[in-house]
């Protein structure tokens, strides 16, 4: 589950703009924040009775109903975005695939094809997530694990056969030149691509071992920055950056190698055409996952009464239709959007606004997450856990604030336009980003307003969850002394 979250190669030509810099940004983004987050996660969801909900739970338990609300529904939306940087990825792999660039290139067509993926996924996932959840496995072993393996053999043998790179390596050019925010912000594609992973925290009172936990988490994001340094230098690599298309770019990386390799031109359309469809498969399957998954913190939610409802029922399959179609809505409204607000037919624009969007409105979830984590070891210490994220509380703390702090910088910089953008490619990217991020910013809080009234309507007693939470909050055994620590070997 957690690696098809952070194995995710529609990030391959992102990555790539930054060139030699993106193996920087990569042990940066995989072990001062994604570490932390998994070992912070991994923490409190082992707590007896946080172990469901995830960070709905944990944000309500630490810091109450409010940035509680407000956290589900920005992991939420954030999807909402997501989904539209996925769909896009998805329709530039096809576009090459059957001939037809104006599938990417011309915005209408380019949202037409939007929505019908959208729509189509929404209505197949109605009978239930079983036979779809098998689907989506498949897709990502054939569209994104296949594919990404192939491209690292080949890769790998284009430098054996003594071909250069179009990038120079070395100590001096992995870091940064400067550390500008516009410099800085290419480090939102990276951190995105660790996100997610805080899902998979709910298990570890399922494990039999929970130091098994931070060791598998510290083994897949060695994994995930080995080959994400090799997917995005493959592309940085052979592809001259003004030509980096971040929606094809990883598929004609295929093209260009094979080429060198001695390959016919029918060979390279082959081989391009054939990868088109496999990546534009697995990030289907991506996106299938997500249309379900977020719903259902989202459900418990409403049947809490933070939302109408409308929203707590469920078809005779047991799926949160009225949410999804609500979140199908929202991610229409977004595609739209992110898809004609960049201007014409700037798919660059309109996908590095979707990425930092995302990134902007899961940074604020992730931030409310670690003052969460924060306030439980300074105010809850008592409270047992199964698991602990660091060996003493000074640890914990400094874990906790590690990832607080580059979650606030990703929140940041994610604000600047990216280096290389013309001017006014730089004020539509920055203005769009506020305009939406705002919106997105102040919806939970008006919500909330109409709590009462909706916890009402649901059936839901409020004095009894404000107990609920005390309950939450009751301390168990010394943590120190009983729970699994991770040794000193994780």
């Amino acid at each position: 589950m957690t690696i098809s979250m952070v194995l995710t190669a529609y990030g391959f030509a992102a990555f790539a703009l930054n060139g030699a810099v993106a193996i920087f940004f990569l042990f940066i983004a995989g072990i001062l924040w994604f570490v932390p987050v998994t070992r912070t996660a991994g923490e409190m969801a082992s707590i007896d009775g946080w172990e469901r909900g995830g960070v709905f739970t944990w944000t309500k338990a630490t810091l109450g109903d409010l940035p509680g609300w407000a956290s589900i529904f920005y992991q939420w939306i954030h999807i909402t975005v997501g989904i539209n940087t996925m769909m896009y990825f998805a329709i530039g792999c096809l576009s090459i695939s059957v001939g037809f660039p104006f599938m990417n290139d011309n915005p209408v067509m380019r949202f037409f094809f939007q929505m019908l993926i959208l729509w189509s996924l929404i209505v197949i996932q109605q009978r239930g997530t079983k036979t779809t959840g098998k689907i989506a496995q498949w897709c990502f072993l054939l569209g994104v694990a296949l594919p990404t393996i192939f491209l690292l053999l080949v890769f790998i043998i284009y430098l054996a056969k003594g071909n250069k790179m179009l990038i120079t390596i070395n100590w001096h050019t992995i870091f940064p030149k400067n550390y500008q925010f516009a410099t800085l912000v290419g480090l939102v594609p990276f951190v995105l691509a660790f996100a997610g992973a805080d899902g998979s925290a709910t298990h570890v009172k399922d494990l039999k071992n929970p130091r098994v936990y931070p060791k598998a988490m510290m083994l897949l994001a060695i994994i995930a920055i080995a080959t994400d340094i090799i997917g995005s230098l493959s592309i940085a690599g052979t592809i001259p950056v003004d030509k980096i298309q971040l929606s094809t770019g990883v598929v004609y990386a295929y093209g260009y190698i094979v080429a060198k390799l001695g390959f016919s031109a029918a060979m390279v359309q082959v081989t391009q055409t054939i990868l088109g469809v496999l990546f534009a498969i697995g990030i289907l399957g991506i996106i299938s996952g997500w249309v379900v998954g977020p719903n259902a913190g989202m459900h418990e939610a409403a049947l809490q009464g933070y939302m109408p409802k409308i929203f707590t029922k469920t078809n005779r399959w047991g799926i949160e239709t009225n949410l999804m179609i609500l979140q199908g809505i929202v991610v229409s409204l977004m595609g739209a959007y992110l898809t004609f607000g960049a201007g014409g037919t700037s798919s660059n624009v309109s996908f590095r606004t979707a990425m930092g969007l995302t990134v902007a409105i899961y940074m604020v979830m992730y931030m409310t997450m670690f003052v969460g984590y924060l306030v439980l070891q300074f105010k809850h210490n008592d409270i047992h856990r199964v698991f602990l994220a660091g060996r003493t509380h000074i640890m914990r703390i400094l874990i906790g604030i590690s990832g607080f702090l580059l979650s606030l910088l990703s929140f940041i910089v994610t604000f600047f336009a990216p280096t290389g953008y013309t001017v006014a490619q730089g004020h539509t990217y920055t203005k769009m980003l506020l305009i939406a991020f705002t919106i997105v910013l102040v919806i939970p809080f008006i919500m909330y307003t109409f709590r009462k009234k909706w916890a009402k309507e649901v059936g839901f007693s409020i004095e009894d969850a404000k107990e609920d939470r005390k309950r939450l909050l009751a301390p168990g055994k010394p943590s120190d002394d009983d729970a699994k620590v991770a040794t000193e070997e994780d």
